[in-house]
């Protein structure tokens, strides 16, 4: 077991995003994950019905309790929900700023259902995205973020560009809601960007693909992995769940993280 993961995200009882992905993905490439809990949604593979936030007090004592015993090579960002939360979680990033954080910025569900409001992305752009080694939005969040509609590749290269001039580190733009015959994930760091092209299968089991890809990323990047290298292993791994997928559920389903092991 190598590597020291930190999720601070959200819950999802239906295991297949959220907290229970993302421990999922750790374990299955081999790292350890440890939490602090944001929210427990009412969820499922048809969509979220119910989010009943964690107290940010709590939130910010469960990332203090693993960070002063433990320690954490990599924190991992997902679920924030409210300004609150994101305020206690800029605090606690203040404090250990050798550690990486790979920001997945939570902010609409695979099914199309809000997970937090215009002043979360609004935080997350001012301050969170300079204390990011590496943000990873989709699509619809790259836009929510940086005020820009993306349509075409300029305008994904404009919004990536707008992410890394407010501070992140790099940008893993994921292009799953995309309309292409080809996924065409980008990696924009300072120099150059990167793609990584899989074809697009049609399937509606991608629950939790987000947040599956960023914690796989988070792994890597705690096993000492280059961003680049990190960047490759996250997506072949996610394509590979996505691709074994277990057929649960009626609507969007859940991934096979355990595909590794199996």
């Amino acid at each position: 077991m190598k590597g020291r993961i930190l999720i601070i995200a959200g819950s999802d009882p239906s295991g297949g995003a959220g907290i229970q992905a993302d421990i999922k993905t750790v374990t299955a490439l081999g790292g350890y994950a440890m939490t602090a809990i944001t929210a427990v949604t009412v969820q499922n593979t048809t969509g979220v019905t119910d989010v009943h936030p964690i107290p940010a007090s709590v939130i910010k004592a469960q990332a203090e309790a693993c960070l002063q015993d433990i320690g954490a090579d990599v924190i991992k960002l997902g679920m924030i929900g409210s300004v609150d939360v994101a305020r206690v979680i800029h605090e606690v990033l203040l404090t250990v700023p050798d550690i990486p954080v790979v920001l997945d910025p939570v902010l609409v569900a695979t099914s199309g259902d809000t997970l937090s409001g215009n002043d979360v992305a609004e935080y997350i752009t001012s301050q969170l995205l300079p204390l990011s080694a590496v943000v990873t939005p989709n699509l619809p969040e790259a836009a929510l973020l940086s005020g820009i509609e993306i349509t075409d590749d300029t305008s994904r290269n404009a919004a990536a560009q707008f992410l890394m001039e407010k501070g992140a580190g790099a940008v893993l733009l994921k292009d799953g809601h995309g309309d292409s015959a080809e996924i065409r994930d980008a990696l924009y760091t300072a120099d150059k960007v990167e793609i990584f092209a899989n074809p697009r299968r049609e399937t509606r089991h991608t629950h939790g693909t987000g947040c599956t890809l960023a914690s796989a990323l988070a792994t890597g990047l705690a096993q000492g992995k280059r961003l680049c290298d990190a960047s490759r292993l996250a997506i072949d791994y996610t394509q590979e769940a996505i691709r074994r997928a277990p057929g649960y559920g009626a609507g969007n389903g859940p991934l096979n993280h355990a595909h590794t092991v199996q």
